[in-house]
């Protein structure tokens, strides 16, 4: 089937010629061993075929049978058992003669190989950043008027690769999705189509970079299927990719462009790419420094970093504390009094940044007035001022006047004002 067609008409000459050939000289041998040959003219003698009296009359007997022409001037009597025998077996021979070689015919002229050859993929692949994703793209065409009905295409990555469990796949298939899950793998294949693979988290490629691919190896694998519009025969065309063959930070040249109305297409600039600017890095790659770039994890680098310098402080001025002489420890109250002072000091900021660490509804609710701490120094603020304000009054006039209380004696009774005065006396 696959052969050009000389050969193929060659074959088919060649293997009926042969089958004639070799069928008649089976039946000229039974005429000649019956001795069928020597009395054919002997209206007496009853021979195994009537009128065959040579190889040329034997061969014309098997092409009227076999044509089923049937001149009625030769044929079989009941005399010969090995003719009948013979009959049979060119009937079943002739049949499978026939069926091999008219079905191969047909294959041949139906094959829709040359429309396959009218499929035409880029030479190259490309890698380039496409509405903000690293994508590989690769071109495909149909060169013919002639449509592909429900054409789709298909991407493989063949790459050797090693399981956990330590075994090791020479060539293991891996799914490129194309546009499966939104349907682009079915192509309107009028025009030049570029088709793309998005390289993300699920891609085979999620951390392939410009320096890896120099010693990766692998290949892509492109299948493209469709039915002929005119023969309704299923047609495909495959190309592949190995890592030579793709190309980062290319873009495709494009094809299509609008002349008097009309598009038109420049197959001339169909393998045609330029060099645009891409990121050399993968996308994982790009993904770990966007995440180390990111302004929601620098407030807490920068408190930890504080917290380590705040706890350092500490210790050094622990240091200087133990350094101090017994006197001066004697006058503070306690030995330990400059340490309990600075943890209460790292307290206090070990809350603030925790306040600066949590989330923004969090750090909204405690910055409202009236919070806890707000009402704890109000609290403080109060107990302080209610005692001196009570010792205040409980002081004798004069007193009361040096400490600003002239106000309070007016207001108070007459007997609490003697008492007051007999007990400064």
């Amino acid at each position: 089937v696959d052969l050009k067609w000389r050969w193929n008409l060659f074959i088919f000459i060649l293997t009926y010629t042969v089958a004639w050939l070799f069928m008649a000289s089976m039946w000229w041998v039974i005429a000649y061993m019956r001795g069928d040959l020597n009395k054919a003219h002997d209206d007496s003698y009853t021979p195994c075929v009537a009128n065959v009296y040579n190889f040329p009359s034997a061969f014309l007997f098997f092409i009227e049978t076999e044509a089923t022409i049937g001149y009625g001037y030769r044929y079989i009597t009941d005399k010969c058992p090995e003719g009948i025998i013979l009959f049979l077996f060119q009937s079943i021979l002739g049949s499978i003669v026939d069926a091999f070689l008219i079905g191969c015919m047909f294959i041949k002229m139906s094959q829709p190989k040359k429309r396959a050859e009218t499929l035409m993929f880029s030479e190259h692949a490309a890698i380039s950043m496409r509405d903000g994703k690293l994508t590989l793209m690769f071109r495909v065409g149909n060169l013919r008027n002639s449509h592909m009905v429900s054409a789709q295409i298909r991407c493989k990555l063949l790459k050797s690769r090693q399981t956990p469990e330590g075994e090791f796949l020479p060539l293991d298939q891996l799914e490129l999705d194309v546009g499966f899950s939104t349907g682009a793998d079915q192509l309107f294949l009028v025009s030049p189509l570029t088709i793309c693979h998005v390289i993300d988290a699920k891609s085979p490629f999620y951390d392939l970079s410009q320096r890896s691919m120099q010693t990766e190896q692998f290949e892509i694998v492109v299948i493209l299927e469709g039915i002929v519009e005119t023969t309704g025969m299923t047609c495909q065309a495959r190309t592949s990719y190995t890592e030579d063959e793709v190309l980062w930070g290319h873009r495709f040249f494009p094809v299509i462009s609008l002349e008097e109305g009309f598009f038109k297409v420049d197959y001339s600039q169909f393998h045609a790419t330029f060099e645009v600017p891409t990121p050399p890095y993968s996308v994982k790659e790009q993904e770990e420094m966007l995440l180390m770039s990111s302004p929601l994890i620098a407030p807490a680098v920068s408190n930890s970093k504080e917290r380590n310098n705040s706890v350092e402080c500490l210790d050094g001025l622990d240091e200087v504390g133990t350094k101090l002489p017994s006197k001066l420890q004697k006058i503070t109250g306690r030995e330990d009094f400059p340490k309990k002072l600075l943890r209460m000091s790292s307290t206090t900021s070990e809350k603030a940044y925790s306040m600066g660490d949590l989330p923004m509804k969090l750090q909204r609710i405690s910055s409202v007035p009236g919070n806890s701490e707000e009402k704890l120094v109000s609290k403080t603020t109060k107990m302080m001022s209610d005692p001196i304000s009570q010792s205040v009054a409980d002081l004798p006039p004069k007193l009361q006047k040096l400490s600003g209380g002239g106000r309070m004696e007016g207001n108070l009774p007459p007997k609490l004002r003697k008492m007051n005065s007999d007990r400064f006396t």
